[in-house]
């Protein structure tokens, strides 16, 4: 596949399971290695940089959330911070900043550990922890999928919110189209492992390029048919 993102941009990858979304996601930040070709991120080949110090530049978040159990809340969204060798005040401030952010009171929250917090609010933290280093670049493995729709609607606002305050790059994956619609500046359609599509919400739903796509989006008024001729009007038998 060859595909870019523009600076600010929200790009959904789109697809039924198996279709390679996950896969492309993780070759951004080295959790897979490309078989061929490269991955660049500011115009810079990620396989010239240490695969430790390019995941802490950017923000990742996946539907299991991955807190640390044995953690509370700030230490979680402070371990990113601490590696990068942030002092306990600037990283203490930086907490309670992310936790306002993703509209989560500070003095309830921090010292809670992950199994104190619903799903929602765990998912949240999981945001947080993504953003803890100021990444200019996000990438979202069906965050919310496991979330009842009520709260997981919230979060995508809220996740829609944030990133237009920070001016966030963002890669984000689903098989959800409602989902897609609600939060990609542009789609990219995938199937087995191509990009079959790519475009703005509107311009893709007005003209699918094949029956996959207008199946993806949940047309079912699809007719056979042979063009014989392309005039002005096209006839169709």
């Amino acid at each position: 596949l060859s595909l870019e993102v523009a600076e600010g941009e929200l790009l959904v990858l789109l697809g039924g399971s198996g279709c390679g979304k996950t896969t492309t996601l993780k070759m951004i930040n080295r959790l897979i290695e490309p078989s061929a070709g490269s991955v660049l991120v500011d115009g810079r080949d990620v396989a010239e940089l240490a695969p430790h110090d390019l995941r802490r530049r950017i923000g990742y978040a996946f539907q299991q959330v991955g807190l640390f159990p044995h953690m509370t809340v700030a230490e979680n969204i402070g371990i990113t911070p601490a590696l990068l060798g942030w002092t306990e005040d600037t990283t203490r401030r930086r907490v309670d900043e992310l936790l306002a952010l993703v509209e989560l009171d500070p003095d309830e929250t921090r010292d809670r550990r992950p199994d104190q917090l619903s799903g929602g609010q765990q998912q949240r933290v999981g945001v947080a922890r993504a953003l803890a280093a100021r990444p200019r670049l996000m990438l979202l493995d069906e965050p919310f999928g496991a979330l009842d729709p009520l709260t997981r609607h919230r979060l995508q606002e809220s996740f829609v919110r944030i990133r237009r305050e920070l001016g966030l790059t963002a890669v984000f994956v689903t098989h959800d189209r409602d989902e897609a619609f609600a939060m990609a500046d542009r789609f990219a359609f995938m199937n087995r492992g191509r990009i079959v599509q790519v475009g703005p919400p509107e311009e893709v739903f007005a003209a699918p390029r094949d029956e996959f796509v207008a199946r993806s989006l949940g047309f079912d008024n699809i007719l056979r048919g042979v063009v014989r001729s392309r005039g002005e009007y096209v006839e169709v038998d």
